[in-house]
């Protein structure tokens, strides 16, 4: 053998085995893809009760893997339920804790050191993106996604721009880019709400850059944020407020036009998580891939939109803004062919601020000391017995605050105006108040609620 020759397949092997040992590393570590709809309800799917809301490809998903029904978002608004998805933290402590305005365009922006679950993923190996919603740091501050760990943004960075579906601009990473056709939203002629002038419905081309970056990143380990609008209303139009282009198979329905407009965004969101879920079988990735599907609170009553109409909320009482379970309490699916027993459904207590431990888990690296979560992994793996547990969830908004410790909850109002506790073993609905009955439970409820708040210079 020549010594060229034997250089040459030494050079050969040696790249085998750098392919060989990446193929090996990527495997190891799943692809995570985290979708958060932005105001569906807990029974705003077939999977959890929904009788005329079709949501066929979802239903699908739960049966194919795990649905939670006790399963928490992080508050009972936007801004800061994303903030607890990120951090880990809950509200008693975190840093964004109601929808805090910033000018000119934004919400309070993440800190340049927060501990994001981006930043921890990247250096896992990761590939991350947020597609769709933001919320946590207008233009140019610490907080937008390029600079809390994401390689890759697309979408809306202020909530209040992310209410209008046919937006003059969005944003790709730092960069505004014009939607050609859209027009900034006007007063309606006969004072009826917002008359705009539609091109590019943003809901959609959203959604396909989130199935882009599944393509582009299939030999890689990434993590994909997925943080659609539907089915939040534009709050400026009104009644108006359900914009979609199509009402499809509702169309012909004797509902209002609003309801007709809701279920027709969730419907449509549901067909974009088949064809998401398609995409990963068509890619070969599919058995690799983790997929969670959840909502950032519960249903809203703007843009025309009557959440009892279609019982968004299911047996549940509230909705978005309220501290019961009706405003925090959300659907959770996760699907992992392989991985997750299809057909299962847990009842494990668990929120929001759990899935940074369980992406850590995942991506084998430790979380963060301090935060508040708990790896829901052994659970998602049927590995029941060596699930932790939370002594308890809480949640504070407005100065309201809550605790949910086991089958008990604490709703506590405003300058301790009113404290509300409720058996939700019993009662599911949060109908009858136990509190004056049970003095010990308060105490111990009332403890907890102090242990976990710390106080915040931004939100007394």
């Amino acid at each position: 053998m020549t010594h060229r020759l034997f250089r040459a397949l030494l050079c050969i092997a040696a790249l085998a085995y750098v392919f060989l040992s990446t193929t090996a590393r990527a495997a190891d570590k799943p692809n995570l893809i985290y979708i958060m709809a932005d105001d569906l309800g807990y029974g705003d799917l077939g999977c959890y009760g929904q009788q005329r809301i079709k949501t066929p490809e979802l239903d699908r998903m739960a049966a194919e893997g795990i649905r939670f029904t006790d399963h928490y978002a992080g508050n009972t608004v936007c801004a800061p339920s994303r903030c607890v998805l990120m951090t880990g933290l809950h509200t008693g402590h975190s840093l964004v804790r109601a929808n805090k305005e910033f000018k000119p365009m934004g919400q309070m922006p993440l800190r340049a050191g927060e501990v994001t679950i981006a930043k921890l993923l990247k250096k896992a190996g990761y590939t991350s993106a947020l597609v769709g919603k933001w919320g946590l740091g207008g233009p140019d501050s610490t907080g937008i996604p390029n600079r809390q760990g994401f390689d890759f943004f697309y979408g809306y960075l202020c909530q209040r721009h992310a209410h209008n579906y046919y937006p003059e601009f969005l944003f790709r990473n730092t960069e505004q880019v014009s939607l050609p056709g859209n027009k900034v939203a006007k007063p309606r002629e006969d004072g009826a709400g917002m008359a705009v002038e539609r091109g590019q419905y943003a809901y959609s081309m959203i959604a396909d850059e989130a199935i882009k970056f599944v393509e582009q990143n299939k030999d890689r380990p990434f993590f994909l944020y997925f943080s659609p609008t539907i089915p939040h209303a534009n709050n400026e139009a009104g009644n108006k407020g359900m914009e979609v282009p199509s009402l499809g198979q509702y169309a012909d329905l004797d509902w209002p036009e609003p309801q007709k407009g809701h279920a027709a965004m969730i419907s449509l969101l549901d067909a974009d998580v088949g064809r998401l879920l398609a995409k990963l079988k068509e890619l070969g990735i599919d058995d690799n891939t983790l997929v969670l599907f959840t909502s950032d609170n519960g249903p809203h009553r703007e843009g025309g939109n009557d959440p009892m109409f279609n019982d968004s909320n299911g047996p549940l009482r509230g909705i978005k803004r309220d501290l019961y379970d009706g405003g925090i309490r959300v659907p959770m699916i996760a699907r992992w062919p392989g991985k997750i027993a299809p057909g299962t459904t847990t009842d494990l207590i668990s929120a929001f601020w759990d899935f940074l431990p369980t992406a850590c888990e995942l991506a084998g690296i430790d979380a963060p000391r301090g935060i508040d979560g708990i790896s829901y992994l052994p659970t998602l793996l049927g590995e029941n017995t060596r699930q932790k547990k939370h002594d308890y969830l809480y949640w504070e908004y407005s100065g309201l605050k809550a605790v949910r410790m086991g089958q008990y909850k604490a709703v506590g109002f405003p300058r301790g105006s009113r404290f509300e506790v409720y058996d939700l073993k019993a009662d599911l609905g949060e109908t009858t108040n136990i509190a004056a009955d049970n003095p010990k439970l308060v105490e111990q409820l009332t403890k907890c609620m102090e242990e976990a708040h710390v106080d915040s210079p931004d939100f007394k």
